[in-house]
């Protein structure tokens, strides 16, 4: 429906990719364009599933017969159509219900914040046959690795639950600036995610924060510079990034919590990104009961470093 203006009533019978999903949710997604104002209009009402009439909390089921009625949506001559590379990103696992990419630095994962498009958009250009491709999780554009898309929503459901739950073990590598000492060192700092002057979303530690926890393993030291993994005992935004600068080791590359000075070094040194990779995560499979690790490989760019590292 994205892009067309309708001028007919529209029925739609409910296939996977509408299980489960509340209505308003659903046509959020099915008619872009149109003011959620009008959507809510139209669910009080013309919109019916099965010939009755639902509210908005209403969660669509398998077969459910929707019927939308008369609706305008923007035309494609009155808003320019971003253009989406079809792109297929390196596929670590796939199967009926989910998908593990590796992402590479630089890419967003999603559009929005002056970004047209991400891995999702992407994949979904890449995938015109699927009728479901959703981000389980999300990873800061500037790091690579393990990335979890459920190609249906009963997966995607499960997996949210499984990550609220903390039955999900994500694990990181970071390359910090300074000498971490402790072979294991458990980190709770409460973060609260607040707006720039320039509009900019940045994270803080601050009491009355958010409860987050990430634990610390030492992995190599060099002079001025130690190698860690992190594992997220919490999911919250720049997490690993703002409890390591906060203790005085930001990440090598960090553009928004790192040293900049030393950064500009880095970069003549050849790195030029922030050295943090999500290196695996490990669950049990939603669908199957499977236990399931999959892993990305340390980036090239990365390992060069390490290597110029070794070698002093």
């Amino acid at each position: 429906m994205n892009g067309l203006s309708k001028e007919s009533v529209t029925f739609l019978e409910i296939d996977e990719s509408g299980d489960a999903q509340r209505i308003d949710n659903f046509l959020f997604r099915h008619l872009k364009g149109v003011p959620k104002s009008h959507i809510y209009r139209m669910l009080r009402t013309d919109v019916r599933v099965n010939k009755k009439r639902v509210d908005q909390t209403y969660r669509l089921k398998l077969g459910d017969l929707l019927r939308i009625p008369p609706v305008r949506v923007a035309k494609k001559d009155e808003a320019p159509e971003v253009y989406i590379p079809a792109s297929e990103l390196p596929i670590l696992y796939e199967d009926d219900a989910l998908l593990a990419v590796n992402k590479p630095a630089g890419i967003a994962v999603h559009g929005g914040s002056g970004v047209s498009f991400g891995v999702i958009e992407q994949m979904r250009r890449a995938r015109p046959e699927a009728k479901f491709l959703e981000l389980v999780h999300r990873l800061d554009r500037e790091t690579s690795g393990v990335l979890l898309l459920a190609k249906k929503r009963s997966a995607l459901t499960a997996m949210h639950e499984i990550m609220r739950e903390g039955n999900s073990d994500k694990r990181y590598l970071a390359l910090v600036l300074g000498q971490w000492n402790n072979v294991r060192q458990h980190v709770k700092l409460p973060l609260h995610k607040f707006d720039t002057q320039e509009g900019e979303k940045r994270v803080m530690v601050r009491e009355g924060g958010k409860i987050s926890h990430t634990i610390f393993m030492l992995q190599k030291n060099w002079p001025g510079y130690s190698l860690l993994g992190a594992q997220l005992k919490t999911g919250r935004t720049h997490q690993i990034r703002v409890h390591l600068s906060h203790l005085g080791f930001p990440i090598a590359g960090d553009d928004k919590y790192g040293d900049f000075a030393r950064n500009r070094e880095l970069m003549k040194l050849g790195l030029k990104r922030m050295f943090l990779h999500a290196q695996s995560i490990s669950f049990s499979h939603p669908l199957t009961g499977e236990t399931l690790e999959i892993s990305a490989p340390l980036p090239a760019e990365l390992q060069g470093f390490i290597a110029r590292l070794d070698a002093q």
